[in-house]
C-alpha cells in the first residue's frame, strides 16, 4: 500500500515538536504512534501497535547490543570516577605532567581520538566520549564543543575512510544502483574526494580546535564555559546533574590505572574480537558483537579493581554499578524510540514518496546537487544515512549512468547528503550517543551545531552545481 503525503506527517511532526518543544523523548514517541495509527486499520490496533512496536525494536540483536552497551558504559564510567579514575587521570594530564595544557589541546585530543577510531560511527561517538570527556571537562571546554567533535569524527570520517563494515555496505549500494560488481570499489573511491560535506565537515572541526572561528550559538557556548566555568547551558544544568555531580568514593583516592585499565581493556577487547570474528581482518569483523564484549569486560575489569582496592564491597559494587546505568538509563530509551521509528518510517515508504516528487524537477547537470538535496531531507526526516543511502542508490545512480551524469561525483552527492542527517538529526542513533558520553543536552548540541552542518551543506551545494557542469 501508499501512503503518499501521510508518510511525512509522522517524521515530520517528530522533527518540528523535538525543535519546538526540546524533548526528543516526547517528539518520538509522538511519531511512533503517529507513524503506528497510519499503518493500522483502526485506532485500536494503533495503539496496540504503538506499545508492540517498541518491544520489537528488541528483536534486533544490533539494538539490544547498542542499547546494553550504553548501559554499560555509563557503568563503567560512573566507577572510574567514584574510584578515582578520573580525579587521577585529570592529575596526570593536566596538574603533575602538563600534557593537555589547555582548551586547544583538549578539543584536539579528542578530534584525533575520533580520526583514529574509525570502523563505526556508534563505537566512534562511545569511545572518544568516554575518553576525551574527562579532559574536556577540566579544560572548560563547553559541552556542546565535546558534542560536535565527537559527532563529526564519528560518521563523517567513517564514510571518508571507510575501511571497516562501511566497506561492505557503501559498495553493496553501488551496486545495487546498476554500477558493475567489479567497478564498485573503485568507484566508491573515486567518489571519496567528491563528497564534499564530510571533508568540510571533519576538516572545519580541525580548524575549530586550533583557531577562534567558532559562531553563532557554539560560540557564546564556548564563552560561557570559559567565563562561568558552567559546561553546559544553565537551563539544562539540572539535566546533566547525575553526571556532572558525581564525586569520589569515601575510600577511594585519585588513581590513574582505574581509568586506563578499563579503557584499554574495552579498546583492545574490540580489536581481538574484530580481528577473530573477520579471520584477521579488522575491517570484516563483527562490530556489534565486539562493542558488547568490550562493554562487559570493561565493567568487569574496573568492578575488580574497586573490589582489590577496597573501594566499594561487593554490594556496594552491585549498587554503583546500577547507578552508573541510571546515568545513561534516559538516552537508552531515546535510542530505543528512535531505533522503533526508522523501521516505521520505512514501512510507511517516505522516502521512496520524497524521492518521486524531488526526482521530477531534474537537468542532468544538476543531478548531483539534487541528489545531494533529497539526500539530506530523507536522512533529516530518517535519522538514518544507511536508510537513505539504500533508496537514494537505486534511484539517482540508474539515472546518473542514463544520462551520462559523473557516477562517483553522484555517488559521493549521495553518500555526503545521507551523512547530513545522521549528523544532523535529533533523531539519530548518532546525535544521541554523541550527547551520551559528552554530557550534553541533546536539543542544545542540535542548536548549536546547527549554522555549521547547514554551512557545511551550502559550500557542498555550490560545489555539486559547480561540478556538475563540469565534469
Amino acid at each position: 500500500m501508499e501512503y503518499g503525503f501521510l508518510s511525512v506527517i509522522p517524521p515530520l511532526v517528530t522533527i518540528v515538536l523535538a525543535l519546538a518543544i526540546r524533548n526528543v523523548f516526547i517528539a518520538l514517541l509522538v511519531g511512533i504512534f503517529m507513524a503506528s495509527m497510519t499503518l493500522s486499520p483502526d485506532i485500536f490496533t494503533g495503539i496496540n501497535a504503538t506499545f508492540y512496536n517498541v518491544v520489537k525494536t528488541f528483536a534486533s540483536n544490533g539494538n539490544t547490543i547498542v542499547i546494553m552497551s550504553l548501559l554499560l558504559i555509563g557503568a563503567m564510567l560512573y566507577l572510574i570516577e567514584r574510584s578515582g579514575g578520573i580525579e587521577g587521570f585529570v592529575d596526570i594530564m593536566v596538574r603533575k605532567k602538563s600534557i593537555i595544557r589547555s582548551k586547544k589541546a583538549a578539543a584536539f585530543f579528542t578530534w584525533l581520538l575520533g580520526i583514529v577510531i574509525f570502523t563505526s560511527g556508534s563505537l566512534s561517538c562511545m569511545v572518544t566520549g568516554s575518553i576525551a570527556r574527562p579532559l574536556n571537562d577540566s579544560m572548560k571546554v563547553s559541552h556542546e564543543k565535546a558534542a560536535f567533535l565527537i559527532h563529526t569524527t564519528s560518521t563523517p570520517w567513517c564514510v571518508l575512510l571507510p575501511l571497516s563494515g562501511w566497506l561492505g555496505a557503501m559498495t553493496g549500494y553501488l551496486t545495487s544502483g546498476g554500477v558493475p560488481a567489479d567497478q564498485a570499489i573503485t568507484v566508491l573511491f573515486q567518489s571519496i574526494p567528491l563528497n564534499f560535506y564530510c571533508i568540510i565537515a571533519v576538516v572545519f572541526a580541525l580548524i575549530s580546535c586550533l583557531a577562534p572561528v567558532d559562531f553563532g550559538p557554539m560560540k557564546k557556548a564556548e564563552e560561557r564555559a570559559s567565563q562561568t566555568g558552567s559546561l553546559d547551558d544553565p537551563s539544562h544544568v539540572a539535566a546533566n546533574a547525575s553526571q556532572d555531580a558525581t564525586k569520589l568514593a569515601p575510600k577511594a583516592k585519585p588513581h590513574l590505572a582505574n581509568m586506563i585499565v578499563p579503557i584499554v581493556v574495552m579498546i583492545v577487547t574490540i580489536i581481538g574480537v574484530l580481528y577473530v570474528t573477520g579471520s584477521g581482518n579488522l575491517t570484516k569483523g563483527a562490530g556489534m558483537q565486539a562493542l558488547l564484549w568490550g562493554s562487559v569486560l570493561s565493567v568487569l575489569s574496573i568492578s575488580v579493581m574497586c573490589l582489590v582496592e577496597k573501594v566499594f564491597t561487593l554490594e556496594e559494587l552491585t549498587s554503583e554499578i546500577l547507578k552508573g546505568m541510571c546515568t545513561m538509563f534516559g538516552i537508552a530509551t531515546i535510542l530505543c524510540l528512535a531505533f522503533t521509528l526508522g523501521p516505521l518510517v520505512k514501512q510507511l515508504g517516505t522516502g521512496a514518496y520524497l524521492s518521486s516528487i524531488f526526482m521530477q524537477f531534474l537537468t542532468p547537470s544538476l543531478l548531483p546537487l539534487l541528489t545531494f538535496i533529497i539526500a539530506m531531507i530523507l536522512s533529516f526526516a530518517t535519522g538514518t544515512s544507511m536508510g537513505t543511502m539504500a533508496i537514494m542508490a537505486v534511484i539517482a545512480l540508474p539515472m546518473a549512468i542514463n544520462m551520462g551524469v559523473s557516477i562517483p561525483l553522484t555517488a559521493g552527492a549521495m553518500f555526503g547528503g545521507s551523512i547530513f542527517g545522521d549528523h544532523a538529526s535529533p533523531i539519530s542513533d548518532t546525535t544521541i550517543m554523541s550527547c551520551a558520553t559528552s554530557g550534553c543536552n541533546i536539543m542544545d548540541h542540535i542548536k548549536t551545531q546547527m549554522p555549521y552542518v547547514i554551512g557545511f551543506a551550502c559550500v557542498s551545494m555550490v560545489l555539486y552545481v559547480v561540478c556538475g557542469f563540469i565534469m
